[in-house]
């Protein structure tokens, strides 16, 4: 089971973080990533960090967000700074536990997603 926390309102420029705690399993050799999705789009990815806490960014968030884990607690985190208009959207905890990810097929395994708006 996978629960996102945090996100919520934040002003262009400004900095959010959300949150996902993994259970019922043990996620530690898990690859954890972010994904959104805004209204009228698909679904794309973020950001994750394989267990050995190798990160990886897509193009559009490399340099402004920040993805962590920690594994005794089973958590993963999204920090997110110089948050622009484009960056609202759910976002959504992902967990693959494949040795080759891939993005452009994630694992199905979701949390329910947690809201970021960017507003002035």
């Amino acid at each position: 089971q996978l629960v996102e926390s945090g996100g919520g309102e934040v002003q262009p420029g400004g900095s959010v973080r959300v949150s996902c705690a993994a259970s019922g399993t043990n996620f530690n050799f898990y690859t954890m990533g972010w994904f959104r999705q805004a209204p009228g789009k698909l679904r794309e990815f973020v950001a994750h960090i394989e267990y050995s806490g190798d990160a990886f960014y897509s193009d559009s968030v490399r340099g402004r967000f920040t993805i962590s884990r920690d594994n005794g607690k089973q958590t993963v985190t999204l920090q997110m700074n110089s948050v622009r208009h484009e960056d609202a959207a759910v976002y959504y905890c992902n967990a693959d536990p494949r040795f080759n990810v891939r993005i452009d097929e994630p694992y199905d395994l979701w949390g329910q997603g947690t809201q970021v708006t960017v507003s002035s």
